[in-house]
Protein backbone atom coordinates (compact mmCIF):
# COMPACT_ATOMS: atom_id res chain seq x y z
CA UNK A 1 0.00 0.00 0.00
CA UNK A 2 1.15 3.33 -1.15
CA UNK A 3 1.19 6.11 2.31
CA UNK A 4 -0.54 9.30 0.63
CA UNK A 5 -1.02 12.15 3.08
CA UNK A 6 -4.35 13.90 3.19
CA UNK A 7 -2.26 16.63 5.88
CA UNK A 8 1.05 16.10 7.83
CA UNK A 9 -0.80 14.82 10.50
CA UNK A 10 -2.94 12.77 9.23
CA UNK A 11 -1.25 9.80 7.24
CA UNK A 12 -3.85 8.59 4.48
CA UNK A 13 -3.44 5.00 3.09
CA UNK A 14 -4.42 3.97 -0.58
CA UNK A 15 -4.61 0.88 -2.92
CA UNK A 16 -2.44 1.34 -5.91
CA UNK A 17 -4.55 2.70 -8.94
CA UNK A 18 -5.73 0.22 -11.61
CA UNK A 19 -5.62 0.47 -15.18
CA UNK A 20 -9.11 -0.07 -15.48
CA UNK A 21 -10.21 3.30 -13.06
CA UNK A 22 -11.80 6.32 -14.46
CA UNK A 23 -9.91 9.05 -13.97
CA UNK A 24 -11.63 12.74 -13.86
CA UNK A 25 -10.56 16.22 -14.45
CA UNK A 26 -10.48 18.66 -11.54
CA UNK A 27 -13.77 19.84 -10.42
CA UNK A 28 -15.89 21.72 -7.63
CA UNK A 29 -19.20 21.54 -6.58
CA UNK A 30 -20.86 24.77 -7.02
CA UNK A 31 -22.95 25.91 -3.54
CA UNK A 32 -25.69 26.65 -5.09
CA UNK A 33 -25.99 23.33 -7.40
CA UNK A 34 -25.34 21.41 -3.58
CA UNK A 35 -28.49 23.28 -1.97
CA UNK A 36 -30.70 22.37 -4.91
CA UNK A 37 -29.65 18.85 -4.72
CA UNK A 38 -29.62 18.18 -1.22
CA UNK A 39 -33.33 19.87 -1.06
CA UNK A 40 -34.37 17.42 -3.93
CA UNK A 41 -33.06 14.67 -2.02
CA UNK A 42 -34.86 16.03 1.31
CA UNK A 43 -37.95 16.35 -1.04
CA UNK A 44 -37.70 12.91 -2.35
CA UNK A 45 -37.20 11.27 1.59
CA UNK A 46 -39.99 13.45 2.67
CA UNK A 47 -42.86 14.28 0.11
CA UNK A 48 -45.11 11.49 1.58
CA UNK A 49 -45.38 14.61 4.88
CA UNK A 50 -46.85 16.73 1.62
CA UNK A 51 -50.35 14.75 2.63
CA UNK A 52 -50.47 16.00 6.59
CA UNK A 53 -51.46 19.54 4.92
CA UNK A 54 -53.31 18.59 2.40
CA UNK A 55 -55.17 16.49 4.56
CA UNK A 56 -55.65 19.51 7.37
CA UNK A 57 -56.80 21.91 4.67
CA UNK A 58 -59.15 19.50 3.15
CA UNK A 59 -60.69 19.04 7.04
CA UNK A 60 -60.90 22.84 7.16
CA UNK A 61 -62.78 23.31 4.11
CA UNK A 62 -65.05 20.31 4.98
CA UNK A 63 -65.69 22.00 8.98
CA UNK A 64 -66.11 25.43 7.05
CA UNK A 65 -68.39 24.53 4.05
CA UNK A 66 -70.60 22.91 6.58
CA UNK A 67 -71.01 25.52 8.72
CA UNK A 68 -69.43 23.24 11.72
CA UNK A 69 -66.31 25.62 12.69
CA UNK A 70 -65.73 28.18 9.72
CA UNK A 71 -61.91 29.33 10.42
CA UNK A 72 -59.68 31.00 8.18
CA UNK A 73 -56.78 31.10 10.23
CA UNK A 74 -56.56 27.47 10.56
CA UNK A 75 -55.76 28.14 6.38
CA UNK A 76 -52.92 30.52 7.23
CA UNK A 77 -51.59 28.50 9.80
CA UNK A 78 -51.46 25.32 8.09
CA UNK A 79 -49.62 26.92 4.77
CA UNK A 80 -47.32 29.03 7.04
CA UNK A 81 -46.41 25.99 8.95
CA UNK A 82 -45.63 24.15 5.44
CA UNK A 83 -43.58 26.81 4.48
CA UNK A 84 -41.80 27.27 7.86
CA UNK A 85 -40.66 23.92 7.16
CA UNK A 86 -39.04 24.25 4.12
CA UNK A 87 -37.28 27.15 4.70
CA UNK A 88 -35.83 24.81 7.85
CA UNK A 89 -34.17 22.81 5.45
CA UNK A 90 -33.35 25.46 3.04
CA UNK A 91 -31.60 27.60 5.91
CA UNK A 92 -29.67 24.15 6.71
CA UNK A 93 -28.81 23.48 3.50
CA UNK A 94 -27.30 26.90 2.88
CA UNK A 95 -25.84 26.93 6.54
CA UNK A 96 -23.30 24.38 5.78
CA UNK A 97 -22.17 26.22 2.50
CA UNK A 98 -21.06 29.11 4.33
CA UNK A 99 -19.41 27.17 7.35
CA UNK A 100 -15.79 26.68 7.67
CA UNK A 101 -15.54 23.04 8.55
CA UNK A 102 -17.75 22.16 5.47
CA UNK A 103 -15.47 24.70 2.99
CA UNK A 104 -13.76 21.44 1.94
CA UNK A 105 -17.32 20.17 0.17
CA UNK A 106 -16.65 23.28 -2.39
CA UNK A 107 -12.94 22.17 -3.24
CA UNK A 108 -11.64 21.07 -6.69
CA UNK A 109 -10.97 17.55 -6.61
CA UNK A 110 -10.38 14.72 -9.20
CA UNK A 111 -10.71 11.15 -8.58
CA UNK A 112 -9.64 7.90 -9.45
CA UNK A 113 -12.49 5.71 -9.38
CA UNK A 114 -12.30 1.74 -9.70
CA UNK A 115 -14.20 -0.96 -8.30
CA UNK A 116 -12.50 -1.21 -5.37
CA UNK A 117 -12.46 2.29 -4.34
CA UNK A 118 -13.03 5.76 -5.23
CA UNK A 119 -9.59 8.03 -3.99
CA UNK A 120 -10.45 11.92 -3.81
CA UNK A 121 -7.78 13.56 -4.36
CA UNK A 122 -6.43 17.20 -3.88
CA UNK A 123 -3.13 17.24 -6.49
CA UNK A 124 -0.91 14.28 -6.89
CA UNK A 125 0.43 13.25 -3.65
CA UNK A 126 -2.81 14.12 -1.56
CA UNK A 127 -5.91 12.60 -1.08
CA UNK A 128 -8.08 10.17 0.60
CA UNK A 129 -9.97 6.84 0.14
CA UNK A 130 -13.76 6.43 0.37
CA UNK A 131 -14.87 2.98 0.19
CA UNK A 132 -17.82 1.58 -1.85
CA UNK A 133 -19.83 0.67 1.33
CA UNK A 134 -20.40 4.40 2.46
CA UNK A 135 -22.61 4.88 -0.70
CA UNK A 136 -26.15 3.93 -0.32
CA UNK A 137 -27.28 4.55 -3.81
CA UNK A 138 -26.69 6.72 -7.13
CA UNK A 139 -28.68 8.12 -9.69
CA UNK A 140 -28.58 9.76 -12.98
CA UNK A 141 -29.45 13.34 -13.35
CA UNK A 142 -29.90 15.31 -16.70
CA UNK A 143 -25.90 16.47 -16.46
CA UNK A 144 -24.73 14.37 -13.98
CA UNK A 145 -24.39 11.27 -11.58
CA UNK A 146 -24.57 11.70 -7.65
CA UNK A 147 -24.03 9.27 -4.84
CA UNK A 148 -25.96 9.41 -2.19
CA UNK A 149 -23.83 8.87 1.16
CA UNK A 150 -26.67 10.67 3.74
CA UNK A 151 -28.57 13.06 3.01
CA UNK A 152 -27.02 16.21 2.49
CA UNK A 153 -24.04 14.38 1.77
CA UNK A 154 -23.30 12.85 -1.62
CA UNK A 155 -20.77 13.12 -4.16
CA UNK A 156 -21.92 14.96 -7.42
CA UNK A 157 -19.99 14.21 -11.13
CA UNK A 158 -21.24 15.87 -13.81
CA UNK A 159 -20.50 14.10 -17.05
CA UNK A 160 -18.07 16.88 -18.27
CA UNK A 161 -15.58 16.46 -15.39
CA UNK A 162 -15.11 12.98 -17.17
CA UNK A 163 -12.38 12.57 -19.61
CA UNK A 164 -13.68 10.73 -22.09
CA UNK A 165 -16.88 8.76 -23.17
CA UNK A 166 -15.28 5.28 -22.40
CA UNK A 167 -14.95 6.93 -18.73
CA UNK A 168 -18.30 7.84 -18.36
CA UNK A 169 -19.44 4.23 -19.52
CA UNK A 170 -16.88 2.85 -17.69
CA UNK A 171 -17.97 4.92 -14.40
CA UNK A 172 -21.68 3.77 -15.17
CA UNK A 173 -20.76 0.15 -15.33
CA UNK A 174 -19.14 0.20 -11.82
CA UNK A 175 -22.29 1.74 -10.35
CA UNK A 176 -24.45 -0.67 -12.14
CA UNK A 177 -21.91 -3.75 -10.83
CA UNK A 178 -22.43 -2.22 -7.35
CA UNK A 179 -26.00 -2.00 -7.67
CA UNK A 180 -26.15 1.02 -6.85
CA UNK A 181 -27.16 2.81 -9.91
CA UNK A 182 -31.30 3.40 -9.79
CA UNK A 183 -33.27 5.33 -12.75
CA UNK A 184 -32.41 8.58 -14.43
CA UNK A 185 -34.76 10.96 -12.09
Amino acid sequence: MAKVPVNKHQPMYQMPTSPLSVKTKKFALDKKEYVRIALRQTWEQQKMWVLLPLGLLLVNAILGITGVYPNIWAYIVIVLGAALYVGFWWVQFTGVTQLEQYKQLFEKYFYEIDSRQILVKINTKEGGVMQWDQIQSAYKDKEAYILVMSRGQFLHFPTSAFNSEHDLKLFERILKQKNLLTDTK
